[in-house]
């Protein structure tokens, strides 16, 4: 169910961080769409580059707290891959990988970094 009254939702570092933990702990990834609609809003461009900008200070502060990052379980329907925004900011960087951003191997080291946040968030 959509909630109108939830304009700000997609800045809400808190809930949007509580809803990728859930989806953690199911060991589950979630598409922008779906992230998007239990934050009350449709799909568009515009939404989806404002809860990226969301998902990058929760994935911050995860760093700082020595936990998993929880971007990564935000995927495109398309093919199951985060977007652009994940893979330019630095944070397949600082995991040493350096190839593209679609195929196998792009899709190795996302499922690696999903299991990693499945396991963490299971074990809390």
């Amino acid at each position: 169910m959509i909630d109108q009254n939830s304009a700000n939702s997609i800045a809400d570092v808190a809930r949007v961080r509580a809803l990728l933990i859930e989806a953690a702990k199911a060991g589950e990834a979630i598409s922008y769409s779906h992230l998007l609609a239990q934050l009350g809003h449709r799909f568009t461009r515009p939404k989806m580059r404002a809860v990226c900008k969301t998902l990058d200070l929760i994935d911050e502060a995860a760093i700082t707290a020595g936990e998993p990052g929880l971007a990564v379980l935000v995927v495109r329907e398309s093919d199951g891959l985060p977007g652009q925004g994940w893979w330019v900011g630095a944070r397949a960087f600082v995991l040493g990988y350096d190839g593209p951003w679609t195929g196998p191997a792009a899709m190795k080291l996302v499922r690696e970094q999903q299991r990693i946040a499945f396991d963490y968030w299971r074990t809390e």
